[in-house]
């Protein structure tokens, strides 16, 4: 994809991305990626980019590709498919089956346990984490300490959204990309 047309196409994005003011509690600007996520053209299109921005970075040789409970879970799965990768789900705690390895995080206005199942990545793997949004770089950070735990090698962290004036990606161990910044 040209430059040109990949930076028309992020600005068709974010102008179709609904923002709902006080949501989930007061002072939260919530950025709701649903409203272009149901555009069949707008979901191919963050593929698309989400797709040559891991290649210009090259982040393409991964084994596994993470998703982040609940939105990372919509993504994740179809750029495993498109990087030949498996897709493997961080969870809350309590909704993942067998042995676990969980981390606690605090985000922006709660905090929260997550955790992945024990033997769904191996030692020396490649995974690349995909979430929909950064904002204080909380759950992106665990779940990198997570995967660390687990011996893993976190090649990035990919996200469609980062709310800049957080700063969030300063609290994450690995590298953090975004497509669309407010």
């Amino acid at each position: 994809m040209d430059s040109t047309l990949y930076e028309s196409t992020l600005s068709d994005l974010k102008d179709k991305i609904k923002s709902y003011p006080d949501f989930p509690k007061e002072g939260i600007v919530f950025r709701d990626i649903f409203s272009v996520l149901r555009d069949p053209a707008c979901l191919r299109n963050i593929l698309d980019l989400m797709v040559a921005k891991i290649e210009l970075l090259k982040w393409t040789d991964v084994d596994v590709v993470i998703g982040l409970e609940s939105r990372g879970f919509i993504l994740a799965p179809l750029l495993a498919v498109k990087l030949n990768a498996g897709f493997v789900p961080v969870r809350k705690k309590g909704r993942l089956p067998g042995v676990c390895k969980e981390i606690a995080y605090t985000l922006e206005y709660r905090s929260d346990v997550l955790e992945i199942q024990q033997d769904s990545v191996h030692q020396g793997q490649r995974v690349l984490i995909i979430d929909d949004l950064i904002a204080t770089g909380g759950s992106l950070g665990a779940t990198c300490k997570l995967l660390s735990g687990l011996n893993a090698n976190v090649v990035g962290c990919l996200v469609l959204l980062e709310l800049e004036q957080l700063h969030g990606s300063k609290n994450v161990e690995a590298p953090v990309e975004s497509l669309i910044t407010f």
